[in-house]
C-alpha cells in the first residue's frame, strides 16, 4: 500500500490458494484476517493454529508464488501513483524500505518496478524477531541507515504499521491506499500525487 497497492491481489491469491485446498472464504473476510499480519499468522488462521512450522512455511511460500504470478503482468497498474517521481525527488536523503512482506515479494516489486536503486537499506519481516506492530523493523532500518528512528518519517498504510512507526519514535505519513481511516498519523495523503506529499 505504500509502493504497490498489493492488497487486492493478495486477497485474490489467498482466495485462489485456499480454494485449491478446499477452504472457501469470502474475499472481504480474507482481507480482515490478512491486513497487517505476517504470513505465518495468516496461514495458521486459515489452516489451524497447530499447523506444523514446515507446513506453515510451505503454504506461505506457495501462496506468495501465486501472488507474484498474478502481479507480474500488472505491476505497473498497481504501483502507488507518484511513487517513482517522489523517490526521485528525495534521492539525496537516506531512504530505506521496511516491510512485513515476504523477502521474495519485496525483491520482486523492487526489481520489476526499477525502484531498488532508491533504497540504501531494505529490511523484511524475517530479519527481525518481532514483525509489525512491534517497532523492531523500523529500528533496524534506521540503524542500518545510520540515523536515529526519531529523525525518520515513515510512510504507512496500515494500523499495525502506524503503531510500529509510532513506537519507533518516528513521524508518520499515512497513505489511504488500503484503508480510508488512519489514526495516529502526522499527515494523511491519498498517494504520492497528493499535493500534501510534496
Amino acid at each position: 500500500g505504500v509502493i504497490v497497492h498489493s492488497t487486492p491481489l493478495h486477497n485474490e491469491s489467498w482466495q485462489l490458494y485456499l480454494r485449491r485446498h478446499g477452504i472457501h472464504v469470502a474475499r472481504s473476510l480474507i482481507e480482515t484476517k490478512m491486513l497487517g499480519k505476517h504470513n505465518g499468522e495468516i496461514v495458521r488462521i486459515f489452516f489451524g493454529q497447530h499447523t506444523p512450522p514446515e507446513e506453515v512455511r510451505r503454504h506461505g511460500a506457495e501462496k506468495e508464488k501465486l501472488y507474484r504470478e498474478l502481479m507480474r503482468p500488472r505491476l505497473a497498474e498497481f504501483l502507488v501513483p507518484g511513487i517513482a517521481a517522489f523517490l526521485d525527488r528525495h534521492r539525496g536523503l537516506p531512504l530505506g524500505l521496511a516491510s512485513n512482506a515476504e523477502a521474495a515479494n519485496v525483491d520482486f516489486v523492487l526489481d520489476a518496478s526499477g525502484l531498488r536503486p532508491y533504497f540504501g537499506v531494505v529490511v523484511d519481516g524475517h530479519q527481525v524477531s518481532r514483525p509489525k506492530p512491534f517497532p523492531d523493523i523500523y529500528l533496524r532500518a534506521a540503524a542500518a541507515l545510520g540515523v536515529d528512528s526519531s529523525e525518520c518519517v515513515i510512510f504507512e498504510d496500515s494500523a499495525t504499521g502506524i503503531q510500529a512507526a509510532r513506537e519507533a519514535g518516528a513521524r508518520v505519513v499515512g497513505l489511504t491506499t488500503t484503508s480510508p481511516q488512519l489514526d495516529g498519523c502526522d499527515l494523511v495523503i491519498a498517494d504520492f500525487l497528493d499535493r500534501k506529499s510534496t
